[in-house]
C-alpha cells in the first residue's frame, strides 16, 4: 500500500482534489485541504521530510506582499464605480443612435459598448446585465433575430477577459511570472482583432440576412437638428479632424517621447497607438467644450452627445494604459489612477453618494478576498505538488505527446476549453496554469519566429489562455454570461411600452444558440494567435535585433578606440620596472600532450 501511494502520489492528489470539490466546499478550502492532507500522507509514507510545511507560512506571507495583486482591487473598484454611475446606459443609448440607421447597427453598438465596458468596468456580469436590460428589449422591439441579439450581448460582455486592463491578464501574469505591462501590451492587438471579428460577423449577417438585423426606424432616432438632419456629417467631420491629429502625433511620437524617457530604442507600436488615440480624444473633448461654452453651433446634437458620453471613459482608459505602456506607472499605480478617475467621472455626473460608495467598496473587498483565498489555497496545493516533483510528472506527460510543442499547445487549449465549461476562470488560472507554466517555458520558445526572445513565449502563452478562458463564459452548461442574460431577459410574454405589440418571452434555448456562432469566432481567434505569435509580441523581435546591433556597434567603436601596437610604443614601461606576470606563461611551460609520456 505504501509503495502504491509513493509511486502514484501525484495522480492520487488530483483524485483527492476532485473528491474535495465534489463535496461542495469552496474551491479555496478544497485546494488547501488537498495540499495539507496529502502533505501529511507523504510525510507518513516517507516521501517527504517531517519539516515539509516549515516554509509554507513564508510562502503565504509572500502572497500578501505581492504588489502586482494590488491592481485587482483598484481596477475592480474603478469598474464598479463606472458601472453604477449609469455610464453603460448612456453609452448604449448614444452609440445606438449613431449606428442605428445601419442594418445591424444596434448589434454593432452592443459590441462596441461591450468592448468599452470591458476596458473600463472589466466585470462580465455588469456588462451583460446592463446590455441585457437596455439593449435586448430594443432589439426585440424592432425585429432582431433572437439568436443574433442574445449572442451579441453575451459575447461582447465577455470581452472583459481579453481586453486590457483585464483581471484575468493580471492573474495570468502573476502565475506565469511575467510583468502585467507585457501581458497588457501582448493582449491589446488580439483583443481589438476579436472585436473586429465580431463586427465583421454582424456585417456579414447584415449583407446575407438583412431581415435578421433591421435598421432603427426614423421615429426611434431622437437626436435631430432643427432642419431634420441626423447630425452624422458633423460627427464624421469631428472624427476626421481628431483622427488627423492622432495620425500627426503618431508621426512625431518617437521624436518627442524618446528624449523625455531617455530611450534610444524605437517606440513600441502599442504605446504609439494608445497615445495617438489619447491626443485625438482630448482634442475631441476640447472642441466639444469650446463649442458648448461659446455656443457656436458647429457641432450637431449627436456629435456633441457622442463626444461628452464616449470620450471621458476613452480618455480614462488611454491614460491608464498609456502610463503603463510608457513605464511611467506600474499596473498598480495605473489602477489607482483609474479608480480616482472613475470617482471624478461619477462625481461630475452627480452620481456619487454614500450608498454607491458602500456598494463599490463591499463588492471590491469581496472579489479581492475571493481571489486571494483561492491563491492561498492553490499555493498550499502547489507546495505539496512540487515537493512530490509533480511538475516533472506533468512535463513527462506532455513532452512525450505527438506533435511536440504544437501538440502540447493544442492539447492544453482543448483542456482549458473543456474545463471552462464547468469551473470558473480564476480556478483554472490558479490550479491548472501553475502546473503548465514550467512545461510551456521549456518547450514553447521553439515555436516563436526567429529573432524573438525566449521570455516572450510565456507572454504569448498567457494571451492564448486569456482568449481561451473567455469562451468559458459562453460554453454550456455553466456559461456565466448565459446565466446573467437569462436572469434579466423576459421570462414571460409582455407588451412593448413603445409599439404596444406583444413580445414573446426569450427562451433559454435561444440564449444558448446565440452563443454558438461567437464561440466559433473566439476559437478562430485563438487559432490565429497560435499561428501568428507576432500579434502578441510584435515588437519583441525588433527590440531584440536592435539590442544586438547596438551591442555590435558599441564593440566596433570600442575596438576602433582601443590602443594599437603603434600607439602603445610610447607607453612602454621604463627599464627596470617590475612588470606583471602574464597568466598565459604558466600554460606555455606545460608539456604538450605527446611529451607527457
Amino acid at each position: 500500500m505504501i509503495e502504491f501511494v509513493t509511486q502514484n502520489f501525484v495522480p492520487l492528489m488530483f483524485c483527492g482534489l476532485l473528491m474535495f470539490l465534489l463535496t461542495g466546499i469552496p474551491v479555496a478550502f478544497g485546494l488547501a485541504a488537498t495540499g495539507l492532507v496529502f502533505g501529511f500522507v507523504g510525510m507518513e509514507v516517507g516521501l517527504f521530510g517531517g519539516n515539509l510545511f516549515q516554509a509554507l507560512p513564508l510562502r503565504i506571507f509572500g502572497i500578501m506582499q505581492n504588489d502586482t495583486l494590488l491592481a485587482i482591487p483598484f481596477f475592480t473598484f474603478m469598474g464598479i464605480i463606472l458601472e453604477r454611475s449609469g455610464m453603460a446606459e448612456d453609452l448604449l443609448e448614444t452609440v445606438g443612435q449613431v449606428f442605428g440607421p445601419l442594418r445591424g447597427g444596434l448589434a454593432v453598438a452592443v459590441i462596441l459598448v461591450g468592448a468599452l465596458l470591458a476596458a473600463t468596468t472589466g466585470v462580465v456580469a455588469a456588462a451583460v446585465i446592463s446590455m441585457g436590460l437596455i439593449s435586448l428589449p430594443i432589439m426585440l422591439r424592432y425585429g432582431y433575430n433572437r439568436t443574433i441579439a442574445t449572442g451579441a450581448i453575451t459575447a461582447s460582455g465577455t470581452l472583459a477577459q481579453a481586453i486590457p486592463p483585464s483581471l484575468v491578464l493580471i492573474v495570468l501574469a502573476d502565475q506565469l511570472g511575467r510583468s502585467v505591462g507585457d501581458m497588457y501590451a501582448g493582449a491589446l492587438v488580439p483583443g481589438l482583432m476579436l472585436v473586429g471579428l465580431y463586427l465583421a460577423f454582424v456585417a456579414a449577417v447584415a449583407i446575407f440576412k438583412p431581415d435578421w438585423v433591421p435598421a432603427l426606424p426614423a421615429e426611434a432616432r431622437i437626436y435631430r437638428e432643427a432642419n431634420g438632419a441626423s447630425g452624422h456629417k458633423s460627427l464624421l467631420a469631428l472624427l476626421a479632424i481628431c483622427g488627423a491629429a492622432g495620425w500627426a502625433w503618431s508621426q512625431v511620437h518617437e521624436s518627442i517621447m524618446n528624449p523625455w524617457l531617455d530611450r534610444t530604442l524605437p517606440a513600441p507600436g502599442d504605446e504609439t497607438l494608445i497615445l495617438s488615440m489619447t491626443i485625438a480624444s482630448f482634442l475631441a473633448l476640447g472642441l466639444a467644450m469650446v463649442n458648448r461654452v461659446t455656443k457656436m453651433g458647429l457641432l450637431s446634437k449627436l456629435a456633441e452627445r457622442f463626444t461628452f458620453v464616449l470620450i471621458p471613459p476613452l480618455v480614462l482608459i488611454f491614460l491608464v494604459l498609456g502610463t503603463i505602456f510608457l513605464g511611467v506607472a506600474t499596473p498598480t499605480e495605473g489602477g489607482a489612477m483609474g479608480a480616482v478617475g472613475a470617482l471624478l467621472m461619477a462625481f461630475s455626473r452627480g452620481q456619487i453618494n454614500r450608498t454607491l460608495m458602500n456598494q463599490a467598496l463591499d463588492s471590491t473587498a469581496r472579489l479581492s478576498c475571493f481571489v486571494l483565498f483561492i491563491l492561498i489555497g492553490s499555493t498550499v496545493f502547489s507546495f505539496t505538488f512540487n515537493a512530490a516533483d509533480g511538475h516533472i510528472w506533468v512535463e513527462h506527460l506532455f513532452t512525450d505527446m505527438p506533435g511536440g510543442a504544437m501538440g502540447f499547445l493544442i492539447v492544453v487549449n482543448l483542456l482549458v476549453f473543456v474545463l471552462g465549461m464547468f469551473i470558473d476562470f480564476f480556478e483554472i488560472a490558479f490550479i491548472v496554469v501553475p502546473m503548465l507554466a514550467p512545461v510551456a517555458e521549456k518547450i514553447l520558445p521553439e515555436l516563436l519566429p526567429e529573432g524573438y526572445p525566449a521570455e516572450f513565449a510565456l507572454v504569448w502563452f498567457g494571451v492564448i489562455l486569456a482568449m481561451n478562458l473567455q469562451t468559458s463564459f459562453l460554453t454550456p452548461p455553466f456559461g456565466f454570461a448565459l446565466f446573467y442574460l437569462r436572469s434579466v431577459a423576459a421570462k414571460k410574454d409582455y407588451k412593448d411600452r413603445v409599439t404596444g405589440e406583444n413580445i414573446p418571452a426569450v427562451a433559454t434555448s435561444e440564449i444558448y444558440k446565440g452563443s454558438i456562432a461567437f464561440i466559433v469566432l473566439q476559437v478562430i481567434m485563438v487559432a490565429v494567435v497560435i499561428a501568428y505569435p507576432g500579434l502578441v509580441s510584435g515588437d519583441a523581435a525588433q527590440v531584440s535585433t536592435i539590442d544586438a546591433n547596438q551591442a555590435l556597434q558599441e564593440m566596433t567603436i570600442a575596438n576602433e578606440q582601443a590602443p594599437t601596437e603603434q600607439n602603445m610604443q610610447g607607453l612602454e614601461p621604463p627599464k627596470g620596472a617590475a612588470s606583471e606576470p602574464d597568466p598565459m606563461d604558466a600554460f606555455k611551460d606545460l608539456p604538450k600532450t605527446g611529451e607527457q609520456q
